[in-house]
């Protein structure tokens, strides 16, 4: 479907400033979201919104269906009286810089059993009522996921395909006896859950009252290690051990010589063919829930994906072998009785006319990125805002990318380019843009507001014209990533009226 000409930006809730070590669904997101309203934004595009596993990537999460509960705002607990200050600690004894993780969980894993036995001695309060509500119907899904992290925390944190033979198989007498064992420990988990939908519904409430929408992100594979797969073990490509058949990536591009191998395990298209596709099509209902547009993450994927032996090291060895096509989108608009899905399909890399074929069925916006247009990429020409076609979400840059001035002034960074080929898109940018070294972050956000596509997305740290320290992924790495955080103050209402104007001048708001 074409949006409504507008814009937005990229901010992943855990950037967000204050909290307890990382960004939170607290007072912080209600600030950003005054700030977007002030600055005649009508987006927040956000990441996934999971539970995150390896690496504290949102890309790799232990559940397609649950939520960040890093993202529960403490603050929110305070004031429902479900913790007390001097139990969540000194805020100040976290750095105000990046997300130290593990700091961060420890804490939480710390709090959430004093949360719990707060909410049980509550007594019959209206929001035990909502909790039960709330575990009846999402049970679907949050019955296997809280026992999922139960046994998991039970078993030392490994991957469930080194649990005990029987829970490891999903056997039904061993999910019984497990649940019984971890009662508390599920009831915790499925707490923690309900508070993050109940914070984050807060924030979707704020938003709306200001016009703005969120957009999420859908990633098109799921973590080997997660709730999904341990108990929907027939819809993937698994052994008898559980270990994935074939892995997930891509060959390689920009970013990467070798490829990016991810291991995700594949999907078996058939089994859910079969099934009528009815786990995809819950998972965009529930993420349809939360958000108002989603942006498909390897949309091509849909039409060919990558698969790479299961002992490769790199992904330069693999296959494109064939995914569903239009069967898997025609089942979920007639399952959500609708012809007007509001995805955007991220195409970007080998791009085949059979992925665009696809996309184009579907009528779903592509994207561009302004970064990539300046350099010898296929995909190029189709970068440059004088061929954008209306019905595009126009970017920038991505939270894959380096920043806008961490790629003018850096080197060749996290990528294949070679320095003659940073010279030479520097070049061609400085022509294109008529680029004069100052502010040049500004004049790329100018470019992609002035272009005649529907939709415009700017990264917060493009916004305030940081540079490579500030990325938030070198995709093809696996430390150090999705940790940048903005400061308290560092995004000011001078930055949002300056974004306010340029956004009128150019007929978004």
């Amino acid at each position: 479907m074409s949006f409504p000409r507008s814009s937005g930006v990229l901010l992943h809730p855990t950037s967000l400033p204050g909290g307890f070590g990382i960004g939170d669904l607290g007072p912080g997101a209600f600030e950003f979201i005054d700030l977007l309203a002030s600055a005649g934004q009508r987006l927040w595009q956000v990441l996934p919104l999971g539970p995150t596993g390896y690496g504290d990537s949102p890309y790799q999460c232990f559940s397609a269906f649950a939520g960040n509960t890093l993202l529960v705002s403490l603050e929110q607990l305070i004031e429902d009286g479900l913790l007390t200050e001097s139990e969540a600690g000194d805020r100040h004894l976290f750095q105000t810089g990046n997300v130290d993780f593990p700091a961060v969980i420890a804490h939480r894993l710390a709090l959430w059993p004093r949360v719990l036995d707060r909410f049980e001695a509550a007594g019959a309060i209206p929001m035990r009522d909502r909790f039960d509500r709330f575990c009846s119907a999402h049970a679907r899904w949050l019955d296997d996921f809280a026992l999922f992290m139960a046994v998991k925390e039970a078993q030392g944190h490994i991957a469930w395909t080194a649990w005990e033979p029987d829970i490891a198989q999903h056997d039904r007498s061993a999910v019984a006896r497990w649940s019984a064992r971890c009662a508390r420990e599920i009831r915790l988990h499925k707490l923690t859950q309900f508070l993050f939908f109940e914070q984050w519904q807060h924030v979707r409430d704020a938003c709306r009252a200001r016009s703005i929408e969120i957009m999420g992100d859908l990633p098109i594979f799921v973590a080997h290690d997660s709730a999904d797969v341990w108990a929907q073990r027939a819809l993937f490509h698994l052994d008898s051990d559980g270990q994935p058949i074939v892995l997930t990536g891509v060959p390689p591009d920009y970013f990467s010589a070798t490829g990016q191998l991810w291991g995700n395990p594949h999907y078996r298209w058939d089994v859910l063919e079969q099934t009528g596709y009815v786990w995809w099509i819950e998972r965009f209902r529930a993420l349809l829930a939360l958000v108002d547009r989603v942006r498909i993450d390897h949309f091509r994927g849909f039409e060919a994906s990558w698969e790479v032996p299961r002992d490769a090291t790199t992904a330069i060895q693999g296959e494109w072998v064939k995914g569903p096509g239009v069967s898997l989108f025609e089942a979920v608009q007639s399952a959500l009785a609708t012809d007007r899905l509001p995805f955007v399909a991220e195409n970007l890399g080998v791009i085949t006319p059979e992925v665009e074929a696809l996309r184009e069925r579907l009528r779903l916006p592509g994207m561009a990125i302004l970064q990539f247009s300046f350099g010898n990429d296929p995909q190029a020409p189709d970068f440059k805002p004088h061929n954008y076609p209306r019905n595009l979400v126009v970017y920038t840059g991505t939270h894959d990318n380096d920043t806008t001035m961490g790629w003018w002034t850096g080197g060749v960074g996290h990528s294949t380019r070679s320095h003659t080929d940073r010279e030479n898109e520097r070049e061609h940018a400085r022509r294109y843009l008529d680029l004069d070294d100052r502010q040049v972050h500004w004049q790329f956000i100018r470019a992609v507001l002035a272009s005649v596509a529907d939709t415009a997305i700017v990264p917060v740290q493009d916004l305030l014209g940081l540079g490579s320290n500030s990325r938030m992924n070198r995709p093809g790495t696996a430390s150090a990533n999705w940790r940048w955080r903005l400061a308290p103050g560092q995004l000011t209402r001078e930055t949002a009226q300056k974004l306010a104007v340029m956004t009128e001048t150019y007929d978004r708001v």
